[in-house]
């Protein structure tokens, strides 16, 4: 049975980690190198690591944090924010990073996903979508959630992967910091289409929304979160240990 991993998400802007609500509204929360460093030890299986305002800003990703973040970490480290080219793709491998994001740039450049396939892996590359929904239909957002493409969401997702995207992070605007649980419907219909592991993102508020996600879609991979770990009102061991106690597979 395939072990399913939890994810804290380091959403950082002006070298801080930052938290918001649906995309906006975001706060202070804390230093990114130490807070790596921290779920690194805490059971993390993961971290994701987003320069959350580098495609907005139209500026490369910040380095010299990821590489002191990457530094202070034993876990498998995906990074994401301002990737455009291979030269950055290149650029963030080099700084410590395991699997390189894109959102933007691939949708500036959809032949990013495939040529990036080609020379670091499919299983480096993670096609990080955001999506909500706007007039009943799924629509795929840029730069941080600010600029709606109009593209459906399902179809990007599936096209990308089978261009080489080797994972999938779905971050749904509609639930995203709204502690009402995953976006279990968003996730259903990526999974229906893709066969490479889907990351859930956006909407857990406790340690019953995972359980909740594991049981309703088995094919989800992963759950992401940041608030609810950054502010300790989950900690990693406890949901791993009752994840574990309702049979779902876990690396304790």
């Amino acid at each position: 049975m395939i072990t399913k991993r939890i994810i804290p998400c380091l959403d950082v802007r002006d070298g801080r980690v930052v938290k918001g609500v649906n995309f906006e509204g975001v706060k202070d929360v804390s230093d990114p190198v130490a807070l790596a460093a921290h779920y690194s030890e805490c059971g993390a299986d993961e971290l994701v690591f987003y320069d959350i305002t580098a495609s907005f800003e139209g500026r490369k990703l910040f380095t010299d944090i990821l590489t002191r973040t990457a530094s202070q970490i034993f876990i498998p480290l995906t990074v994401g924010g301002g990737i455009n080219t291979l030269e950055d793709f290149d650029r963030v491998l080099s700084c410590g990073a395991d699997k390189v994001s894109v959102n933007s740039g691939a949708i500036r450049n959809p032949s990013l996903v495939g040529e990036a396939a080609k020379r670091f892996g499919d299983q480096c590359v993670v096609i990080s979508a955001d999506v909500k929904r706007v007039n009943g239909e799924y629509h795929v957002f840029a730069k941080g959630g600010r600029e709606d493409t109009g593209m459906e969401g399902i179809e990007w997702i599936r096209r990308c992967v089978d261009n080489g995207a080797g994972e999938v992070v779905l971050n749904s605007i509609d639930t995203d910091g709204v502690k009402n649980g995953f976006d279990l419907e968003m996730l259903q219909a990526v999974c229906d289409v893709v066969n490479v592991p889907v990351i859930a993102s956006g909407g857990a508020g406790g340690i019953d929304h995972f359980t909740e996600l594991f049981n309703a879609i088995p094919k989800v991979d992963a759950g992401l979160a940041a608030s609810i770990f950054h502010f300790g009102e989950v900690e990693i061991r406890d949901l791993k240990a009752e994840l574990a106690r309702n049979g779902i597979n876990v690396r304790l």
